[in-house]
C-alpha cells in the first residue's frame, strides 16, 4: 500500500511549478492546487528524480508585521498648558513630596522621555510657544517679531488666554511685579520670563491682544479654546519646593478637571527645563490628561516641548512652526 503523505495547497502548487520548470511540462492547475483533497486522492506517477544542486525554495516568505500607526490627534474642544519649573523628572516622578502629581499621573498619561531644550527658563518657554529659540539665550526681557501659537490660535478662528498669576494688566512689560494674592496657592511674584505671549510684538504692541493676558483669579476653563496657566514664582516651584507647587495643583486643577469644559479637551502639565544638562536641558515629566484616556497611559518615544506644539498645531489643523515640523505630537490613545 502507498503511504499518502498530506501536502498543504502552497506546497502542492511550489511542487508543481519546480517540476514544471525541470521537464518542460505545464505546471500545475490552480484549481488543482486549491483542492487538497482532490490532490492526494490521485495516484500520481513517479515523478523523475529532481536535481536539488544550486536550487533554494522559500515556501515560507517571511512576512514582516506592520509597523503601529501613531494615533491621530483628536480637533480638542480645548487645550490648557499648564508651565512649572525647575524640576527633574525623578524629583517628581514617585516623589513622595508630590501625591498630586503622582495620582495624576496614575490616572492619566505621563511622556516618560521628555527633554527641555537648553537652560535658562526664558529660552523654552519661547521654543513650546513658537519652534524656536528666536535667538533667546538668557532670562531677559525680549521682543520678539516671531510666528507664534498664539498668532496661529487666532489665525484659524480660534481663541487664546494667558492666566499669569499675579500679572498686572495692561501690557505689562517690566521683568518683574510685586507679590499680590492672585487666585489659590502661595503668594508669590510674577515674572515676565515665565509668560511667552508678552515677548512676542505682535502681542505687546497690541492693547485689545495683551488683554487676553489676565491674573488668575479670573480663571475660566470655557473662556478660551487655548489657554497657557503661568503660576507666580512660588506656585511654579521656581523660588520654593515640589510640595509647595504640588499643593497649588491640587488646589487649581480641578477647576480644569472637574469642569464641562473637560469633556473633548487635553490638559498638559509640563516643566520648563530640568536641573541636569541632558539632552540640552534636562529630563523633564509632562503630564497628559484627557477625561477619556486609559489610566496609566504612557509615551516613552523621544520628545519636548517642540512635541508638544506639534501635538496643539496637529490637533487643530495648524501649519508647524520651526522645529515643530520635526517634532513627532506625543502619541497617546486620546
Amino acid at each position: 500500500m502507498k503511504r499518502r503523505i498530506p501536502i498543504s495547497p502552497c506546497g502542492i502548487l511550489v511542487l508543481a511549478i519546480v517540476l514544471a520548470a525541470c521537464q518542460g511540462g505545464p505546471a500545475a492547475s490552480p484549481s488543482v492546487a486549491s483542492n487538497p483533497a482532490a490532490t492526494s486522492a490521485a495516484s500520481p506517477a513517479a515523478p523523475t528524480p529532481i536535481p536539488t544542486a544550486g536550487i533554494t525554495a522559500d515556501v515560507s516568505p517571511s512576512v514582516s508585521a506592520a509597523p503601529s500607526p501613531t494615533p491621530a490627534v483628536p480637533n480638542f474642544k480645548h487645550v490648557y498648558v499648564i508651565v512649572l519649573e525647575n524640576r527633574e523628572y525623578g524629583s517628581i516622578v514617585g516623589a513622595s513630596a508630590a501625591p498630586y502629581l503622582n495620582s495624576l499621573i496614575a490616572r492619566y498619561g505621563l511622556a516618560t522621555s521628555f527633554y527641555a531644550e537648553t537652560h535658562p527658563s526664558e529660552p523654552n518657554y519661547i521654543a513650546m510657544t513658537s519652534g524656536g529659540l528666536q535667538g533667546t539665550t538668557i532670562d531677559a526681557t525680549y521682543n520678539l517679531d516671531a510666528p507664534n501659537l498664539f498668532d496661529q490660535v487666532e489665525a484659524s478662528g480660534r481663541t487664546w488666554h494667558v492666566y499669569a498669576q499675579g500679572y498686572p494688566g495692561g501690557c505689562y512689560k517690566p521683568y518683574i511685579a510685586d507679590a499680590v494674592t492672585d487666585g489659590p496657592g502661595a503668594v508669590g511674584q510674577y515674572a515676565r520670563k515665565h509668560n511667552p505671549a508678552i515677548s512676542y510684538t505682535s502681542i505687546s504692541g497690541n492693547p485689545s491682544r495683551c488683554a487676553n493676558i489676565t491674573k488668575l483669579a479670573g480663571f475660566d476653563p470655557a473662556a478660551a479654546d487655548f489657554e497657557m496657566i503661568i503660576p507666580n514664582q512660588i506656585n511654579d516651584m521656581h523660588s520654593s519646593s515640589v510640595n509647595a507647587g504640588d499643593l497649588f495643583l491640587k488646589a487649581f486643577v480641578p477647576q480644569i478637571t472637574e469642569s464641562a469644559a473637560f469633556a473633548g479637551s487635553l490638559l498638559l502639565i509640563t516643566w520648563d527645563e530640568g536641573t541636569s544638562s541632558d539632552r540640552g536641558g534636562g529630563h523633564i515629566a509632562t503630564i497628559v490628561a484627557t477625561p477619556g484616556m486609559a489610566a496609566g497611559s504612557r509615551y516613552s518615544g523621544d520628545c519636548n516641548h517642540y512635541s508638544m506644539l506639534r501635538t496643539i498645531e496637529d490637533a487643530w489643523g495648524l501649519p508647524a512652526l520651526g522645529e515643530a515640523a520635526k517634532a513627532k505630537p506625543l502619541a497617546f490613545d486620546y
